[in-house]
Parts: structure tokens; C-alpha cells; sequence
């Protein structure tokens, strides 16, 4: 399954607005061995401004050249709070999407999982996305990762 780019087609609950500004909030560092298969595991929250509720985010990667400095995550959570999602679906594409685009994985796994309370009753919703580079493959990295 090939990295994702941004398509012409914009997947439904997307909001409108500017990808490629929302990317650049994603800061990169040089991967400390590209040699190796590194994985790194970051999670965080989507807290408010979706029509989706808060929603949590796990990201599983093998990086290639570069890393995500997660020190640097804030800004880029603010503009997807402030996004308008609709779907999670639609916000599950675009984070890879955005991931795929400046971090340029070796492997992505995402999980986002939103919660609702409406007239007492609590549901969630959750989807999963994973990509991988063409050629790449690590059985023995990818069997001993905890499921999802």
C-alpha cells in the first residue's frame, strides 16, 4: 500500500481551508539512524472545535529521514480543533494525509476514536488508517506491536 498524498478529491467531513498551511505546523528532525527501524508511538488530543467531540489520537511510525518533533504538536492540534471536522473519517485521512506529506513515514498506523454524550446516552466512534512505503516491510517489528 503507497504513502498517501493529498488527492484532487477531498474526502466528505472535510472542511474547507488550506492543507499545505496546516502541514507546515508540522515540525521534522533528522531521523538520529535512518538505518534502523525506529518505532515511535505519540498520542494526543483533538479537544474541542469538532462537531466530533473530543477526539484521541494514537500514532504508531517507522520513520524514514525525518522524526516529528512532538514537542512542537500544539499548534498543529489547535488548527485541527479549529478545522470543523465533520467525520472522523475525514479527519483520520487528513492527519495521515498530513503526516505522509512532511514526515514521510517508512509505516503509519492511526487510530482516532471520538466520544459523544447526547440526551445521556454515550457513544464512540473510532476508524484506523495504515500505510506503508512500497517496498517496506518488517514482519518481525510489525507482529510484536500490541493490537489497537
Amino acid at each position: 500500500m503507497p504513502i498517501a498524498t493529498l488527492s484532487s478529491e477531498t474526502p466528505p467531513g472535510t472542511p474547507d481551508g488550506d492543507p499545505w498551511q496546516r502541514r507546515s505546523l508540522l515540525v521534522t528532525c533528522p531521523n538520529p539512524d535512518p538505518r534502523a527501524d525506529l518505532l515511535v508511538s505519540v498520542r494526543f488530543a483533538i479537544e474541542a472545535g469538532t462537531a466530533l467531540g473530543p477526539v484521541r489520537v494514537a500514532l504508531r511510525y517507522v520513520p524514514d529521514r525525518r522524526v516529528l518533533d512532538t514537542d512542537a504538536l500544539e499548534d498543529y492540534r489547535k488548527a485541527l480543533a479549529a478545522g470543523g471536522w465533520t467525520q472522523i473519517e475525514g479527519l483520520a485521512v487528513a492527519v495521515r494525509d498530513d503526516l505522509n506529506n512532511e514526515v514521510v513515514p517508512r509505516w503509519l498506523q492511526l487510530r482516532l476514536r471520538s466520544r459523544l454524550s447526547a440526551n445521556g446516552t454515550e457513544s464512540s466512534h473510532g476508524v484506523m488508517v495504515e500505510d506503508r512505503q512500497p517496498g517496506w516491510n518488517n514482519p518481525a517489528l510489525l507482529s510484536r506491536l500490541a493490537r489497537y
